[in-house]
């Protein structure tokens, strides 16, 4: 698995200090993004938190789930939580150890008292003395935030800057770009309120042992709670790994509901990804697991239709330049000023998402503006099945004749590859085992890469024609 130190670094550790007027909550930034450009430790917001000890539970929960490896619990993890600040909100991301699961804390406007939101991204200090000084405050402690250094305190700091390195897999950050791919085409199935939502929490197992999956596991709405189902049925959430819900147990007694979301499933059906949503006090929790608690978001294959076209690529370009840090993502909007269809701004959306440029909400079934502190651009280059598809067409192993194409592969093994009403199906190992629930194989990707390719020079030599060169 190919992966790389993160360097981070902070002017000094976040700290949780008593002040006359209350606690005081000091985040430390690290190098991140904002609207003016690339800044060391940017500031996004001072002001007060009006649900204090729900805003500490949801930090921790997102802080537990970085630290944690649901598979493979052996080998150590630990990456410091995302902060952006979206002029209306803060939010607060992680992804396990393990590339399994993806939580967002979203600090609404209405859990935020004070100046307004800056804009921009960067990695946020949550260390160990922090986290057992969170853990004990109360619910009549006033809480004053500051997410960034405070200039005052700046000028006569001498001390030296807290300093980490951190492996970065490249599959953690292909996973952060699949969840929020997978994450948009979910609807919510299934809200609790918070009486059923602590009795179905507290029911679920806390083990796991080695992290294996013991197989799909469905939950059904039945009246206002869930009940477990042995088999996906229409309405059907999958709850694989049902331990890996443990760090909502931090808000639990917080929250007034429990949204559940998902794809829709038909009977028979594989398992699938899913997000669970604690409504807090002027907040929301989100976790979000993959379809197995051995099987990470990076091998999803949801982006590598967008990643493979030129056309994608380039739209892209045009609509990184229109986003804004905005909250909401309105695609329409984004349509109208960029003069491009809705489906085309999708499909540029999962591009910027492989880039960490873009997040999605699932509570506003709306994608949102963020700058990963990470270089994602490697997301392409180190996806294998991107990489192979790409040396099959620059081969010439791609030859077409209608529905039907044939692609030889480096073994001179031959696969068909079929299309019916605009899905591929191929030959191969891969497809067989998976029927395209983890995406195109490389064999179909390839043979979508020619296909708009040619499909792209036919558009091309209509227009020349139309214009008059012949």
């Amino acid at each position: 698995m190919t992966r790389s130190l993160q360097a981070v670094a902070y002017r000094r550790p976040s700290v949780l200090e008593s002040a006359a007027d209350g606690q005081r909550l000091g985040l430390e930034t690290s190098r991140g993004a904002t609207p003016s450009g690339v800044r060391d430790h940017p500031q996004f917001f001072a002001g007060f938190l009006t649900a204090p000890q729900v805003a500490a539970a949801g930090l921790l929960a997102v802080a537990d789930v970085a630290a944690a490896r649901y598979y493979q619990r052996q080998l150590r993890a630990s990456l410091d939580p995302v902060v952006t600040g979206n002029g209306d909100r803060l939010r607060f991301e992680s992804f396990s150890g393990c590339g399994g699961v993806y939580a967002r804390l979203d600090v609404l406007e209405a859990g935020l008292d004070g100046d307004a939101v800056g804009h921009g991204t960067t990695n946020v200090d949550v260390n160990n003395p922090l986290r057992e000084a969170l853990s004990r405050i109360g619910s009549t402690d006033p809480l004053h935030l500051r997410v960034g250094p405070d200039e005052l305190a700046v000028t006569t700091l001498d001390g030296p800057v807290v300093e980490k390195k951190v492996p970065l897999p490249d599959r953690w950050l292909r996973g952060f770009a699949e969840a929020q791919v997978i994450a948009a085409g979910f609807d919510l199935r299934a809200e609790l309120p918070a009486a059923e939502a602590v009795r179905f929490l507290r029911s679920l197992p806390r083990g796991g042992g080695r992290g294996a999956s013991g197989g799909a596991r469905w939950v059904v709405p039945a009246g206002r709670g869930l009940r477990p189902s042995t088999r996906a049925v229409p309405g059907a959430v999958c709850l694989p790994g049902p331990e890996r819900l443990i760090a909502l147990q931090r808000v639990l007694r917080h929250a007034t509901a429990l949204r559940v979301y998902g794809p829709a499933v038909t009977g028979g059906a594989a398992s699938t990804a899913a997000a669970w949503e604690a409504v807090l006090p002027g907040m929301r929790l989100t976790l979000t697991l993959s379809p197995d608690a051995s099987r990470g978001f990076s091998g999803e294959g949801g982006v590598l239709d967008a990643l493979a076209t030129d056309e994608a690529a380039e739209d892209a370009e045009l609509i990184s330049v229109l986003l804004a840090w905005e909250p909401r993502v309105d695609v329409s909007d984004l349509a109208a000023a960029s003069g491009l269809t809705a489906e085309r701004v999708r499909a540029a959306l999962v591009r910027l998402g492989t880039s960490g440029r873009v997040g999605y909400d699932v509570a506003e079934a709306a994608y949102f503006h963020r700058e990963l502190p990470y270089d994602a651009e490697r997301v392409e280059r180190h996806n294998p099945r991107l990489r192979s598809a790409r040396a099959l067409v620059t081969a010439g192993a791609v030859a077409l004749d209608g529905a039907v194409a044939t692609v030889t592969a480096e073994d001179g093994h031959v696969h068909r590859v079929r299309e019916q009403a605009g899905v591929l199906s191929c030959s191969c190992l891969w497809w067989a085992k998976y029927r395209g629930g983890r995406g195109p194989c490389k064999h179909a990707l390839a043979v979508r890469m020619v296909r708009r390719g040619m499909a792209v020079e036919q558009v091309g030599q209509t227009e020349r024609v139309d214009g008059g060169v012949r």
